[in-house]
C-alpha cells in the first residue's frame, strides 16, 4: 500500500519540527537527556544512564548509546550539572521509562532555562506498547482554567494494557505493519511539549517493583534500518549549522556542580564521563 504524497510531506514536517528545528542560536548550550542511540544533532552534552548494550531494551534503535559529544553516565533525576547552565534541554521518549518522572522534570527545569519534552501518548501506546514503559502519558489542557497544560503520568499496572491483545499482535505477525501504519501519523502517537521556565506535572499511582524489574529486562524492539535512515537524513539537513559550530569547546568546570569542579582547566572531550559526587577528582571514562 502506497503512502499518499501529502502524508509523506506531513511526516517530513513532523520530523523536521521534532528532530531538526531546535529553537536556539549557535551560541546556546544544549543538553540531551536520555540521548540513547539517537542523540540530538544539536546537543553539546549528553546524559544517559543506560549506556551499554545490556540495556538495549530501553532503546528502539541500535544496542549501545552513541557518543557523539561528551556523555555523562548519570541518573536523570540527579544530574551533575550546575543550576541553569544550559540554555535548552531535550528529553525525548525518556520520562515513560523512569521510576519518578516528576523528579526528572524537576532536574530538567533546574539545569536549563527552556526545553522540549516528548513522550508517547497513552491511547496510541495502549495499541502498540513497549514493555519497557512504566507510565501512560497524557496532557491536560490548561486553557479552560487559564493555566499551563499539565503533563500527567499514570502508573501502568502491567507491561501491556491487555496481555491477550499484545500476544495476538505478536503471534499474528501484524506488529510491524500495524506500527508502520500508526507511525504514518506520528504526531498523533506522541505528546510534544516545548516549555520555558517550568513544567506542570502530575503523577498518579506508583509503579510496582515487579513491573520496574520487568521493564528493565524487557526485550528490545530494534529498528536499525529506520535509525540509520534517521541518522543519514539528520546529517544531511544539519550539515551547515554543525560546520559553524565545529570548534565549540566547553570547560568541564563551567557546567558541573561546584562540588565536582576540578580546577585544572580541562575541556570536555567526546567520551563517557562517570563522576563520583563524593570527590570532584573522580572522573573515569570508557
Amino acid at each position: 500500500m502506497s503512502v499518499p504524497s501529502t502524508l509523506i510531506i506531513d511526516q517530513l514536517r513532523s520530523f523536521h519540527r521534532r528532530r531538526i528545528d531546535v529553537p536556539v542560536g549557535d551560541d546556546a548550550l544544549v543538553l540531551d537527556v536520555g540521548s540513547g542511540d539517537k542523540p540530538s544533532w544539536r546537543a553539546d552534552v549528553l546524559v544517559d544512564r543506560y549506556v551499554d548494550v545490556e540495556h538495549a531494551g530501553q532503546r528502539s534503535g541500535t544496542g549501545e548509546a552513541r557518543v557523539t559529544c561528551p556523555l555523562f553516565d548519570a541518573p536523570a533525576d540527579d544530574m551533575p550539572f550546575a543550576d541553569g547552565v544550559f540554555d535548552y534541554v531535550i528529553c525525548s521518549h525518556v520520562l515513560e521509562h523512569v521510576p519518578d518522572p516528576s523528579a526528572v522534570v524537576a532536574e530538567l527545569t533546574r539545569v536549563a532555562k527552556a526545553g522540549y519534552i516528548e513522550v508517547p501518548e497513552a491511547s496510541s501506546a495502549k495499541i502498540i506498547d513497549f514493555p519497557s514503559h512504566l507510565w501512560w502519558c497524557t496532557l491536560e489542557d490548561g486553557a479552560a482554567s487559564g493555566g499551563a497544560p499539565t503533563l500527567v503520568f499514570t502508573a501502568k499496572k502491567a507491561a501491556h494494557f491487555d496481555r491477550d491483545i499484545a500476544a495476538y499482535i505478536a503471534r499474528s505477525g501484524i506488529e510491524r505493519p500495524l506500527t508502520d501504519l500508526l507511525d504514518q501519523r506520528f504526531d498523533h502517537r506522541i505528546i510534544s511539549l516545548p516549555w520555558e521556565g517550568s513544567v506542570d506535572v502530575r503523577v498518579e499511582g506508583d509503579v510496582s517493583a515487579s513491573l520496574l524489574d520487568e521493564a528493565l529486562h524487557a526485550d528490545s524492539h530494534h529498528r536499525v534500518a529506520q535509525s540509520l535512515a534517521v541518522r543519514v537524513l539528520t546529517a544531511a539537513l544539519t550539515a551547515a549549522p554543525r560546520w559553524r559550530r565545529r570548534d565549540v569547546t566547553i570547560a568541564f568546570d563551567d557546567i558541573v556542580k561546584p562540588e565536582l569542579r576540578r580546577g585544572d582547566g580541562a575541556t570536555l572531550e567526546r567520551r563517557i564521563y562517570r563522576l563520583d559526587s563524593a570527590t570532584s577528582h573522580s572522573n573515569v571514562s570508557q
